[in-house]
């Protein structure tokens, strides 16, 4: 399958050194210092102390000169995301796949997220019918631009939106699980985004407040506490839009408990600088809450927290293209 890995980073780029180990055609679609870098070395990742390196099929930062692709892997983070939609828009042909490999509820989700897809430009850009889903179980950092470092898990969830089986969705998950990732195919690809989701929701945004990590976030009685109404809450959209989960917070806080004294995604681009994922994790939750009428005062003061002190460091837009960002205006 010939493929493009769009955001060779560390999650890109270990899905993209993988594949073309295993003797796919992958290409990207980078910039900067990261295309450079594959163009002079090629795919590589380190993972279990090895040094993995592939080939590299075509590098560029110009979706015109790869053209239309099999596959294409969208690994980018979620605020850069309305951005390049138009410029993934050459790799399509009428029958690319498009899998994105994403953090947060993403643009297909659920039509007209305005916190995840301001007026639908990435929607238009990278209609539905392209999309295969895909849930990440697992963990990557990027040593240095174009190489990638597995950390830990190597779980990949894929499923077609509307829960069908396909016989392209059977073909993404044969690659990937060729090239040795744990893949499991769902019938209810967007619950298993909402589940992940429900974790991150808290974590991630009070980890960035706070400089904690999961295991001091989770010993803390108070800190715990509030984790836990807030997710009480998302738990109630979730049964409303046909996400429902059925473990306890305390349930979940146990599973996050075993990945020990962690950094968050979020605390982790917090320290260095970089624009935090907060409309995929949390206000997309908030907008859904309003529209599914489920009360969300704990998900709104941390939505509040964290947009004011990522405003104050330069971490997120000051206008945003959605019109949820926005202070309320509410008494």
């Amino acid at each position: 399958m010939k493929v493009c890995i769009v955001g060779a980073g560390a999650v890109g780029g270990l899905i993209g050194t993988r594949l073309a180990v295993c003797g796919s055609e992958v290409a990207a679609l980078a910039r900067g210092e990261t295309l450079a870098a594959l163009r002079t070395h090629g795919w590589r990742a380190r993972q279990g102390g090895a040094l993995l390196a592939g080939p590299i099929s075509a590098a560029s930062s110009d979706a015109r000169e790869l053209g239309p692709q099999e596959l294409v892997v969208i690994a980018v983070k979620a605020p850069v995301t309305a951005a390049l939609a138009e410029a993934v828009v050459p790799l399509l042909g009428p029958s690319t796949i498009v899998l994105p490999a994403m953090n947060g509820v993403p643009w297909w989700f659920m039509p007209g997220l305005d916190s995840v897809d301001p007026g639908g430009a990435v929607a238009q850009a990278i209609p539905l019918q392209h999309v295969v889903g895909c849930v990440v179980h697992l963990s990557a950092a990027t040593e240095t631009p174009g190489l990638a470092v597995h950390r830990n898990g190597m779980g990949l969830i894929v499923g077609e939106p509307d829960g069908s089986p396909s016989a392209r969705l059977a073909r993404v998950h044969a690659l990937l699980a060729a090239a040795g990732f744990n893949v499991t195919s769902s019938p209810a690809i967007r619950r298993e985004a909402w589940y992940k989701l429900w974790g991150n929701l808290t974590m991630n945004p009070v980890s960035a407040l706070t400089g904690a990590t999961g295991d001091r976030m989770l010993d803390d009685p108070l800190v715990r506490d509030f984790c836990s109404a807030a997710m009480l809450e998302a738990q109630a959209i979730g049964a409303r839009i046909g996400c429902a989960i059925d473990q306890t917070p305390e349930e979940r806080h146990a599973v996050t408990r075993e990945l020990g004294a962690f950094k968050t995604s979020m605390l982790l681009d917090a320290e260095r600088g970089r624009p935090i994922e907060l409309d995929a994790i949390v206000t997309v939750v908030h907008e859904l809450g309003r529209r599914t009428g489920v009360a969300t005062p704990n998900i709104d003061a941390l939505l509040g927290l964290t947009r004011l002190f990522a405003r104050s460091r330069g971490l997120y837009p000051a206008v945003s293209g959605s019109s949820l960002a926005a202070p309320s205006t509410t008494p």
